[in-house]
């Protein structure tokens, strides 16, 4: 019986693309205080009278056109990393996957581990760039979950890794093989990253910083350009910019050709191939724009695999 476990943690996904299981999911991610940095007796009346009455449906649409025969992509991909994982790392290792919002929960992934006879248990959230509303969240619901322990497990938390060589590595091998496989010659590279309101930035949060410079350390690696931009933009608050979709409509209307790509997403999921791959291509194709690719995320591929199996290993150095 193993008594290491690794917990893959993502962000979480709708049970199914109808309006119904998106208003729970919608409700339960955006009530997190870590998300929305409003007080909740001003931001509950919003979300509930004017959010949840409406959003479901139109959100249900996007996810119904990347819906697949596995069910949500981010789910169906999530499992496949933790399967992949699982025979890289053997059986002296448990590894199982957990969604901050959805299922399965944290608290009972980690609940199923124990049960499994771990008690050294690596959470290791998969965002590469630190922000309080991803990596934090992910934290917080964890130690949510070990107040209600009688009995705890031993936890290490993987950190997270903008500049991490294996990782601008598998993204340089990544886009590599994605701008080989085109029939034409992007000749820009757009890295765009979940965007943030600009006040989180003003308070300290790293996350702005770290996209930069993991789009500046690709872009090395690479020998070309990168331009940075932000999507996913929500409410009236000023956000990071440049703006994704103002990205792509200015190079539509210059004429340029683009390769776009996000790397601070491990699998690819609703913002990635409904608002980038289908909606930022038809945008990019109104303002003029001809040549338009979008290169999947490190996902289950080889390459990335590789980088996240030597950052699990190197947090579980001495227990395994």
């Amino acid at each position: 019986m193993p008594s290491i476990g690794v917990l893959l943690v993502n962000l979480g996904t709708p049970d199914a693309p109808t309006p119904a299981s998106v208003r729970r999911y919608l409700a339960e991610f955006l009530s997190d205080r870590r998300v929305v940095e409003i007080p909740a007796l001003l931001w509950q009346p919003i979300l509930r009278g004017a959010i949840l009455p409406t959003r479901p449906r139109k959100s249900a649409e996007a996810y119904a056109q990347i819906w697949t025969d596995e069910g949500s992509p981010l789910a169906a991909i999530t499992r496949r990393q933790t399967a992949a994982l699982q025979a890289a790392l053997g059986a002296d290792v448990h590894v199982a996957y957990a969604m901050r919002y959805g299922e399965p929960a944290i608290g009972a992934a980690i609940d199923a581990l124990m049960a499994a006879g771990c008690r050294r248990i690596l959470i290791a959230p998969l965002y590469p760039q630190y922000c309080a509303a991803t990596t934090a969240t992910a934290v917080d619901a964890v130690a949510a979950h070990l107040g209600a322990l009688r009995e705890q497990p031993a936890l290490r938390f993987l950190p997270p890794y903008p500049a991490d060589p294996a990782y601008i590595s598998a993204l340089a091998a990544s886009v590599e093989a994605g701008l080989t496989a085109l029939d034409f010659a992007p000749d820009t590279l757009v890295a765009s990253f979940h965007g943030m309101p600009e006040r989180t930035r003003a308070l300290g949060d790293p996350y702005h910083d770290q996209c930069v410079l993991t789009a500046r350390l690709l872009a090395e690696a690479l020998g070309r350009p990168v331009e940075v931009a932000f999507q996913s933009r929500f409410g009236r608050a000023k956000w990071l910019e440049p703006a994704t979709d103002a990205t792509l409509a200015r190079l539509g209307r210059e004429g340029r050709s683009v390769a776009i790509l996000a790397p601070g997403f491990a699998a690819d999921c609703l913002e990635t191939l409904e608002e980038l791959a289908i909606r930022g291509k038809a945008g990019f194709e109104a303002a003029g724009g001809r040549h338009f690719a979008y290169i999947p995320c490190l996902n289950d591929g080889a390459a990335g695999m590789a980088m996240l199996e030597t950052l699990v290993r190197r947090e579980l150095a001495g227990w395994i």
